[in-house]
This record gives C-alpha cells, sequence and structure tokens, in this order.
C-alpha cells in the first residue's frame, strides 16, 4: 500500500511496509486529539492490516509534540458510529503484534490505546493523566480491566481516582511504559523491535500474542490453545527453527 500525503490536520493515516504497518495519528495542534469520525476510521484501518497476511507487527504513532490527548471532550456521551471503547478493543484484538510509540502528553482514553498495544516505547518528555473522575465521567469496562490487568489494582485506583499526572520515570516504573529512550532513538529503536519480532515465526508470534491476551483477560480458551500448539508442532517453521538453531544462522520463515 503506497504512502498517504502527509498533510497536518488530517484523520489517521495508514501506511504499510513489507511486515510493518504503521498507523500515525496526525492532529498536532490538537496534541493528536481523536475526534468522532476518527474511531470508526482507527478500526477500520486495523481491520485492513488484519486482512494482511504478510503484515506481522502494527506500530501506533503520531505526528508532532504529543502522542494524543485523549478523545474530544465535548463529544463525550454523545452517539458515534462506533464507541471509543470498541476502538481500543480493536486495537488490543489486532491479529499483529502492536507497538506504540509515545512522547509528549497521553491523556485520558488515550491512555488506554496505548495500554492496547503489546509494547509502548516512550521518551523522557512522556507524562500522563485519566482525568475521568475530575469530569464526572466513568470509565468504560474494557478499559478499567486493561488498566488494572496490566499496573494493578493500587496503581489503577492512584490514577483514577486522584487524576494524578505522572512523568515518564514513574510510568516506567509502573509498567506503562515497555522501555524508555531519548527522543532522538525512538524511530531507531522501534524499528529494532519491529525487526525483531517481524524475524519470529508468525504462527508462533501471533498465536502467543493473542493467548497471552486472553489470559490476561481470565478468557483463555484452552483447547485454542492446544490447537495453536499443534499446528506450531507440524508447521514448517517449527523445523526450519530447529534447523537455523542448529546451524546457527537465522531462520527464514514462511508462516507456513
Amino acid at each position: 500500500m503506497a504512502a498517504s500525503p502527509v498533510v497536518q490536520g488530517s484523520a489517521p493515516l495508514l501506511h504499510v511496509d513489507g511486515h510493518v504497518a504503521t498507523i500515525t495519528l496526525n492532529r498536532p495542534a490538537q496534541a493528536n486529539r481523536l475526534e468522532a469520525g476518527d474511531l470508526q476510521l482507527l478500526a477500520d484501518h486495523v481491520a485492513a492490516v488484519n486482512a494482511m497476511p504478510q503484515v506481522l507487527v502494527l506500530v501506533l504513532k503520531s505526528t508532532g509534540r504529543h502522542f494524543c490527548s485523549g478523545f474530544q471532550i465535548d463529544a463525550i456521551g454523545n452517539e458515534h458510529t462506533l464507541s471509543f471503547e470498541a476502538m481500543v478493543n480493536a486495537v488490543e484484538d489486532a491479529r499483529p503484534v502492536t507497538v506504540a510509540l509515545v512522547q509528549g502528553g497521553v491523556y485520558g482514553g488515550a491512555t488506554d490505546l496505548a495500554l492496547a498495544c503489546d509494547f509502548r516505547i516512550g521518551t523522557p518528555a512522556v507524562e500522563m493523566f485519566m482525568p475521568a473522575a475530575r469530569l464526572g465521567l466513568v470509565f468504560y469496562p474494557s478499559g478499567l480491566r486493561r488498566y488494572v490487568s496490566r499496573l494493578g489494582l493500587d496503581t489503577t485506583k492512584r490514577l483514577f481516582l486522584t487524576a494524578e499526572r505522572i512523568d515518564a520515570q514513574e510510568m516506567l516504573r509502573i509498567g506503562f511504559l515497555t522501555r524508555q529512550v531519548d527522543a532522538d532513538q525512538l524511530q531507531v529503536q522501534a524499528d529494532a523491535l519491529t525487526a525483531t519480532l517481524a524475524g519470529m515465526a508468525p504462527i508462533a508470534l501471533l498465536a502467543m500474542k493473542r493467548h497471552l491476551n486472553a489470559i490476561a483477560r481470565g478468557s483463555l480458551d484452552v483447547a485454542a490453545l492446544h490447537g495453536d500448539m499443534q499446528l506450531a508442532a507440524d508447521s514448517a517453521d517449527l523445523r526450519e527453527g530447529v534447523a537455523a538453531w542448529a546451524d546457527k544462522r537465522a531462520p527464514r520463515f514462511t508462516g507456513t
């Protein structure tokens, strides 16, 4: 898929390059705030990527100073074609492994959007807060579950009930950030991680991502896991992986 022209202030963009797809939030003047029409478009981008078997990694990034300031406040509570919760759930359930590149502010629902990704790489300038209680908003169920399963109950209470603003070091300490790197190394580290992920055996990589998320939700389908274990055991990729290990060379996986 050819890259879309980057027009500042546009809706989220999708670009696909081999095994890696990238969704870019592109309203830097509004701190990459998400508007009502963006929710369905983001879900559509994820659905498009899910249908591309060659894509193993989906990167979520932003233009400008901030990652995302969340959903536009004056549209909260209105009816939309797709809810914010459904959009974030689509990101969590994306077939590829997901990586969020985080800079500047991560506010409100954007914190849950980042948590829905499998990895979050941030810079020292990152900060976050969850203002739901300050706004009078009770957050949606899957978002509360994501916070608790990823950050723990006590940390979730601290962030939701006090609307405390925390910096990058604290975000790293509590596990919100997977890794913190200097700003000029953000894309470099992202490229290294995506290359590592794209070099794994696809059947095993994607199956374990899916089942680990199910375990976090308390909804593991053991029969489905055993089915994927057998699929991997019978795969040409397993034979290639074992041969490459013995030969001390990089494996050449085909996803079969």
